[in-house]
């Protein structure tokens, strides 16, 4: 088998206009391999094509042509191996609230085919800390509650493959964080495990490696690393001595922007400048410096550009 835990070729989907609106293409010709054994993000903006695409691999979207191969089976030529290739975790939180986490879990096991002797509902139940609420109806369960569930629910048939479409969407910081753990312990188990998000900060510290989508079509596939090394950009805010009424310019300054009253943020390319020669240039702009932090160019500064220039 290859080395891809899901191969992506070609792949068009285009949505039949109704009435008199046009046609719609929601992705584009889109190519790229999810690698196995990591966590690779799926990043784009609303719209850009990323939950086509998972629907398309769970099944529920036909594609209009082209190929996706999960885990070394054809989805068209071996839907069912497919399927049990991948586990999806939707961004709607989907099951009978009159269930219990225990019922859920075996009643997915059972449409799986999985006998009741070989399903594992105790032993997910644990790894999702819900044992203790093995009996309680799903509809008294939080909503982080709900979404630790819900992975559990995609990993009762042991796919070597976890989907996660924004799976903390709307929760909070301390749950955020407990589904990371939970993540990254599966990941650490061998699951390869696919993301999508809007919280790019998380995307940058889960993510090995990283593709960006944008009106459907492939603008980035890099290492999370490489992807935000290529910017090459440093921004520098300085704090002055007076009120900013009139913003220095200078031909190595990729951007310069009043972010205070007395505050200046400079973004300058370090193959050309380094912050010494942006406060050489603003003293000489007459400002006296009082304050100066640095920070790196991050993930939502490399998606900005990427998906600002295809807008």
């Amino acid at each position: 088998m290859s080395e891809a835990a899901i191969e992506i070729r070609d792949v068009v989907k285009r949505y039949a206009g109704s009435g008199k609106a046009e046609p719609k293409l929601a992705l584009k010709g889109l190519s790229f391999d999810v690698p196995q054994g990591g966590v690779f993000g799926l990043l784009g903006p609303n719209g850009a094509g990323k939950s086509t695409l998972i629907n398309i691999m769970a099944g529920l979207v036909n594609k209009t042509s082209g190929s996706i191969s999960i885990w070394g089976h054809d989805i068209d030529a071996h839907p069912r191996n497919a399927k049990l290739s991948i586990g999806i975790v939707p961004q709607e939180i989907v099951f009978d609230p009159f269930f219990t986490p225990f019922e859920v879990l075996e009643n997915q096991g059972g449409m799986y085919g999985i006998a009741r002797a070989l399903r594992r509902s105790e032993e997910l139940l644990r790894a999702v800390r819900l044992e203790d609420k093995r009996d309680a109806y799903a509809r008294t369960l939080s909503g982080g509650m709900k979404r630790r569930l819900l992975i559990a629910k995609a990993m009762v048939h042991s796919p070597p493959i976890l989907v996660l479409d924004e799976p903390t969407a709307g929760v909070d910081v301390e749950l955020r964080r407990q589904l990371w753990e939970l993540v990254q312990e599966l990941n650490a188990q061998g699951v390869t495990v696919v993301l999508t998000t809007h919280y790019l900060e998380e995307a940058e510290q889960l993510c090995d490696r990283i593709a960006i989508i944008n009106h459907g079509e492939l603008v980035a596939n890099k290492p999370t690393a490489e992807l935000i090394g290529q910017m090459g950009e440093k921004i520098v805010a300085v704090t002055v001595d007076k009120e900013v009424t009139e913003l220095p310019s200078d031909p190595h300054f990729r951007k310069v922007e009043k972010a205070g009253e007395r505050l200046i943020e400079v973004t300058y390319d370090k193959r050309e400048s380094n912050a010494g020669k942006v406060l050489a240039r603003l003293q000489e702009a007459g400002f006296a410096i009082e304050d100066v932090t640095t920070r790196e160019a991050d993930l939502e500064d490399v998606f900005v550009q990427l998906t600002s220039a295809g807008a």
